[in-house]
């Protein structure tokens, strides 16, 4: 819109058009108020009645809430006014009249269920805490983006419709490609294996993984979008370190840049970065602190996966971020390298206190070893053939990792459900909008 001024940059003295939803209306008589919100604020348009045009009078108090409308006047200082500051009106335009019947109510003085949100998402990103989360969303992939460039990374791009998943079993979902059967990729990390080998050694991809789990919890979702990292040359400790440098790359730029996103979620006073270095505790260390919290009906032993509950049992236990380390080789995917003795992995999580972000390690890059871990794992290496051939022509040490980016905005924000921070969410129940 030409001349448009965003409401936040209205200065006393200026003659301005400013143009957004009509957020509230407040009557008292004689005079009356429009409160006129935007992507950067809210401003207050007062109409005096008695002493203005009555068919600009009827117009502005006659929008009816969530109404765009365009306001052309002067502004004026009131310290009374929410900002400081208000538009008295030459001019107003009703440029799309909103039923007076809303679903939810965007200006949050009545709370909605998360199922209502997520059916009327675009009145919901109305509301100034929904708004916030994208942005600070929108301000963590900036972040990342250039975390990995100054870790030597080139972003890449790889396909989302594969004929074979990363590690097969039954997590995928069917699609007719031209006749054939393909899937939607649940990971792309053989992808990123074979680029890592190429000579750009160094790689990072942000983008949508799909897995076809019948969860229904909230921080699980069947697509979300996945933050990975490769390098040739790395081993496990170095794709840690790149991890926990990414991570805290993150949160120093939500605190420096988010402040105004940060005090609608009310979390300005709390916000800050997560302490360093993240501590790295082995596998076995983990199971015998959580067994030591007591909180487990049952102890844990070696081989055990670790229950919702001791994650967050141990999470509490360590107070913030951490590594867990040298997991036993029978529990991690083919791909992961053995130590040396073979009963310990180089795979690594990284975890927040609430759960599991981050899932990595040092690959296998030695092909002989590669295809024992197909057939322990019941996997046809044929139907991998793109992936292991080029095992044959000169692969590197390599490692590397995933992070789930709801993941981290869910824990980074506090949000009680990973679907609060996704536009439009798929799960079990939700395929529109």
């Amino acid at each position: 819109m030409e001349n448009r001024t965003y409401t936040a940059d209205a200065e006393p003295g200026d003659e301005v058009t400013v143009a957004g939803w009509v957020h509230e209306i407040r009557d008292l008589g004689g005079i009356a108020f429009l409160i006129l919100r935007d992507t950067s604020g809210r401003i207050q348009v007062k109409f005096e009645k008695d002493e203005m045009d009555e068919e600009l009078v009827e117009t502005g108090l006659g929008a009816s809430r969530e109404s765009v409308v365009s306001v052309t006047g002067s502004v004026e200082e009131e310290p009374r006014a929410p900002t400081g500051v208000e538009v008295t009106p030459e001019s107003v335009e009703v440029i799309s009249e909103a039923d007076t019947e809303l679903p939810l109510d965007p200006s949050g003085k009545v709370d909605a269920e998360l199922s209502t949100r997520l059916d009327n998402r675009t009145l919901d990103l109305r509301r100034e805490e929904g708004q916030a989360i994208f942005e600070i969303r929108a301000e963590v992939m900036r972040a990342v983006r250039e975390a990995f460039r100054e870790a030597d990374a080139t972003e890449i791009n790889t396909p989302k419709i594969v004929a074979t998943g990363t590690e097969g079993g039954t997590e995928l979902f069917p699609i007719t490609y031209f006749g054939q059967e393909a899937f939607m990729n649940q990971s792309p990390q053989l992808f990123k294996q074979l680029v890592a080998g190429s000579n750009l050694e160094r790689v990072f991809e942000i983008g949508p993984i799909f897995r076809a789990e019948e969860h229904n919890t909230p921080r699980h979702l069947n697509e979300a979008t996945s933050i990975d990292f490769e390098g040739a040359f790395c081993d496990h400790t170095d794709a840690m370190d790149v991890c926990e440098s990414v991570v805290v790359a993150a949160y120093e730029a939500v605190a420096k840049n988010c402040q105004r996103q940060l005090e609608a979620l009310d979390l300005e006073a709390e916000f800050e970065p997560p302490e360093t270095p993240f501590p790295r505790l082995s596998y076995e260390e983990a199971i015998e602190r959580i067994n030591a919290t007591g909180e487990l009906d049952e102890q844990l032993v070696w081989g055990d996966d670790l229950p919702t509950e001791g994650e967050k049992a141990l999470g509490d236990d360590v107070g913030g971020h951490y590594f867990i380390t040298d997991w036993p080789a029978e529990i991690k995917p083919f791909y992961i390298m053995d130590h040396d003795d073979g009963e310990l992995s180089t795979g690594f999580d990284m975890m927040h206190p609430r759960m599991e972000l981050v899932s990595g390690g040092q690959r296998e890059h030695r092909r002989d070893h590669l295809i024992e871990g197909f057939e322990q794992q019941g996997l046809d290496p044929e139907a991998f053939e793109y992936y292991t051939k080029m095992f044959d022509y000169g692969m590197p040490p390599h490692a590397g990792w995933g992070l789930g980016a709801e993941r981290l905005i869910m824990t980074m924000l506090d949000l009680s459900n990973i679907r609060e921070a996704v536009l439009f969410p798929r799960d079990r129940q939700r395929l529109s909008p």
